[in-house]
């Protein structure tokens, strides 16, 4: 293919990727899909490489590049097939995450997948939202396995109805996951058109043709980076557990081979949630060095070739089963973010910005007694950190998440709540000759009897600057005016009120700089 068809050839992979996300937007049940956009579709060739992606979920996404050749090694597929699994230490992410894979063969040889992975707000975990304060992986729900979900395009006998009789709202969780099987469908037939119309052989040639300018671009933009080693620590304020300020260290190793990441000096895997597999964090890395690369870059696995990471076994970044996970793809991924952008800093401080919000700020909640169902989930926008060329966004998702916030309208029309106030945390962004971003806050009003769930981040360890600028505000989580620990689940009454005050973003540059 010349450059011109390869352009194409990309649009068009990418295309597919759109189309299955319209797909399961428009047909899911739930807020936290068709509302939120809490979900993620990509494609991948024959041997579980990505060939391209719709530009959702940056952690669904990375986590699915780096462990789909393992996944789908295991499985004898066939036409018509549909497998889903949400096993963390199997190729997932955490439990609310559950992914399912859809084959796409021509003439009888296998091509391609077509994959969506979409946030279940109900997992079948004890707590509502499915997201508890947690200290082993079984207590956050439901825990699948790889599993043929469809067998010759037919669901297969009670499989579907095993992980959906321990949720609370059975008919919206069918529906959730009936949606993720017609996206498949829909981008399993877009795809067959595509290879149809190219052939097998040139389709094939093309994923390469493609693999292989990734790769030649992204090790252009690498070369970039001086070599050397660049070492960064950040923390983590707690676990839920007792344990604090655990340390996340990464060494980035950079020579012309490339580059390795290298996170010897991580705390060990912890008692609480914030551990995750080594999937995760490299969903993490992938994202950071991503940034740096041109905007022509195809989505693909040759992007990645020129980076590798290494995590001790056993330590936060690559916990060992049965770990708790459920926030460290959250809120662990995020921190990864900051450490690998720490280090970077040293090496491009002209192009690295202070760190963001650093918190998807995660609050689940739900009905407290059976009989009134309802499960909901959210992520609260923060500031954005500032950076050499402009200040930092106010009020929105950073990095790892790319998910909107449910409509307030939506919101109290589906659950017993009102949300009181929803505006700016006003100078929450650090101060320097470009501001940080300022946070959010965010306040509900009970309406009945609910359960809670919080996990959050920076509520310690303040957003950091970069050039002298200063530190973004920490946030603050409040029940009725009283302060609430940044992880942290309870029961509500009617009437209680729930605040969320959001992290600002870092700063950039001494306020007596005046220099532009």
């Amino acid at each position: 293919m010349n450059p011109a068809e390869l352009n194409i050839f990309s649009s068009r992979l990418n295309a597919v990727c759109e189309e299955m996300g319209l797909v399961l937007r428009n047909s899911a049940f739930s807020p936290n899909i068709r509302d939120r956009l809490d979900f993620s579709c990509a494609v991948f060739d024959s041997q579980g490489e990505l060939c391209a992606q719709a530009a959702h979920i940056p952690v669904h996404l990375g986590s699915m590049a780096y462990a789909m050749r393992d996944i789908v090694a295991g499985i004898d597929w066939r036409a018509g097939d549909q497998v889903m699994l949400n096993d963390p230490f199997l190729g997932g992410t955490h439990l609310p995450d559950v992914t399912v894979i859809a084959p796409v063969f021509c003439d009888e040889r296998l091509i391609a997948f077509v994959v969506n992975r979409a946030h279940h707000a109900d997992i079948g975990a004890a707590s509502p939202g499915s997201m508890p304060i947690s200290s082993r992986l079984d207590e956050e729900g439901v825990v699948i396995e790889p599993v043929h979900l469809l067998r010759d395009d037919v669901f297969v006998g009670d499989v579907l109805d095993r992980v959906t009789q321990q949720t609370r709202n059975r008919a919206e969780s069918r529906g959730d996951f009936s949606a993720q099987v017609a996206a498949n469908r829909a981008g399993a037939r877009r795809l067959q058109g595509l290879i149809s119309g190219y052939g097998s052989a040139a389709f094939v040639a093309g994923i390469q043709a493609l693999n292989d300018y990734a790769e030649r671009l992204a090790r252009a933009s690498l070369a970039e980076i001086p070599a050397g080693r660049y070492s960064f620590t950040d923390f983590l304020d707690d676990d839920g557990q007792g344990n604090r300020d655990i340390p996340i260290k990464v060494t980035l190793i950079v020579s012309g081979a490339g580059i390795v990441a290298d996170f010897d000096g991580t705390a060990a895997q912890v008692d609480g949630n914030v551990n995750c597999p080594l999937a995760v964090a490299a969903a993490a890395v992938y994202y950071v060095f991503r940034c740096l690369m041109p905007a022509q870059m195809p989505a693909c696995a040759g992007a990645f070739r020129p980076i590798s990471l290494s995590a001790p076994g056993g330590c936060l970044l690559n916990a060992r089963k049965p770990a708790a996970v459920a926030a460290g793809n959250v809120e662990t991924s995020t921190r990864v973010v900051d450490v690998v952008l720490g280090a970077l800093a040293e090496a491009l401080p002209e192009r690295i910005p202070a760190a963001s919000h650093g918190s998807m700020n995660n609050l689940a909640m739900g009905s407290a007694t059976p009989g009134a169902a309802w499960d909901y989930y959210e992520t609260i926008g923060g500031g954005m950190g500032a950076g050499p060329a402009g200040g930092g966004l106010s009020g929105v998702q950073t990095h790892m998440t790319n998910t909107l916030n449910t409509p307030v309208e939506v919101l109290e029309s589906r659950f017993p709540l009102r949300v009181e106030r929803y505006a700016l945390r006003g100078a929450s962004g650090g101060e320097g000759r470009r501001r940080g971003g300022d946070g959010l806050v965010r306040e509900y009003r009970f309406l009945s009897a609910a359960h809670f769930t919080l996990l959050t981040e920076r509520r310690g360890h303040a957003p950091w600057g970069v050039q002298d600028g200063g530190a973004g505000m920490v946030g603050r989580n409040l029940l009725n005016g009283e302060l609430l620990p940044s992880k942290c689940e309870g029961n509500l009454a009617a009437g209680d009120r729930l605040r969320i005050e959001t992290p600002g973003g870092g700063g950039c540059g001494s306020p007596l700089n005046e220099k532009s």
